[in-house]
């Protein structure tokens, strides 16, 4: 089979477009044929080996794992059954792979219990840009404890994480606005959100309204800034991965240290990192936002696989909004 491939760290020009064996699905794995896979920041954090720190994961001197990505949408090429779930060949299934990637490629082998069936109504390139994100989204809304009726404001609301953040939040019956540049005011408006702040001319920091739930994605303010836009018993939650800047020793670890630190010694205002980490039980949750017509995945790009370095530094110096998608026809 096709797929990209990397065997030492650095950016997009290190991936290349190579021939190698198709992978053999082990026990309880599904293989899987390949025709969407989106692009998280979590992909060019493993190509890069950045931050270094965390290079004992990634592995020390060079990727432990040689293909990239994590979403994936695709068909079942094979028949599996181990008793409990049954999946058909040709069956359309969608599914995030965590630490495992591997999707930039015609085939990938997914573990049963991370695959679902692609909601109804998505292309493929639809589907693949929802697990990763979606799960975060619903992560950072769940943890943040987001009620109906309350507040929220969204600090990078453009990006993957953010158009399902807004859509999800607004499916709660919050009110939500969002932060963004001007270019994706009108991304952000039809989306759902209540109002937009663009960052390019109003500095939300320094705003009067304050809100029950602040969510960052970004990692470029300070703690003070975003507790500042807080109520006094609001919640401040961090999940801003940063962005490429050619290399950090720790990258956004200090802001989630100290706002980790701060949560001990608060006892109004509550400050969450949250984890998602990937299951099924997720992937059925995003199901029904989409059947319900609650949430539909924003694309800005798609890029045929071949040219995933060209996109990964689309992501990375473009500031791309919404989400980037590589999609495999039946044999590039």
């Amino acid at each position: 089979m096709k797929a990209i491939t990397q065997d030492r760290y650095g950016g997009p020009e290190r991936l290349r477009w190579t021939e190698v064996e198709t992978p053999v699905p082990g026990d309880g794995e599904v293989l899987v044929r390949v025709r969407a896979a989106s692009l998280n920041a979590y992909d060019w954090h493993f190509m890069r080996g950045d931050p270094y720190l965390m290079r004992s994961q990634m592995g020390l001197t060079r990727p432990a794992r040689s293909i990239r990505g994590r979403d994936v949408a695709g068909e079942v090429a094979a028949t599996f059954t181990n008793g409990t779930t049954t999946f058909d060949a040709g069956d359309a299934v969608f599914a995030d792979l965590g630490h495992l990637q591997g999707t930039f490629a015609e085939y990938v082998c997914v573990p049963h219990h991370l695959l679902a069936p692609m909601p109804a109504g998505l292309s493929f390139a639809e589907a693949a840009a929802l697990p990763l994100a979606g799960n975060a989204a619903l992560s950072c809304l769940r943890d943040g404890g987001l009620k109906a009726g309350q507040t929220i404001l969204i600090n990078g609301a453009s990006g993957g994480v953010g158009t399902f953040a807004v859509q999800i939040a607004k499916a709660r019956e919050a009110r939500v606005t969002a932060v963004c540049s001007t270019r994706n005011v009108e991304l952000v408006t039809k989306l759902g959100a209540d109002r937009v702040i663009d960052y390019t001319v109003t500095d939300f920091a320094t705003a009067p309204e304050r809100y029950d739930v602040v969510l960052d994605l970004v990692g470029n303010r300070s703690l003070r800034d975003l507790r500042r836009v807080l109520t006094p018993d609001g919640t401040l939650v961090l999940s801003g991965g940063g962005v490429s800047t050619g290399g950090s020793l720790i990258g956004p670890m200090p802001l989630f240290v100290r706002g980790q630190l701060l949560a001990r010694l608060q006892r109004r205002q509550r400050v969450v990192v949250p984890g998602s980490d990937p299951s099924r039980a997720t992937l059925d949750e995003l199901c029904t936002l989409i059947e319900s017509g609650r949430v539909t995945p924003a694309i800005d790009r798609t890029f045929p696989l071949a040219e995933a370095a060209a996109a990964i530094r689309y992501l990375e110096t473009e500031h791309a909004r919404a989400k980037v998608v590589l999609t495999v026809g039946p044999r590039e």
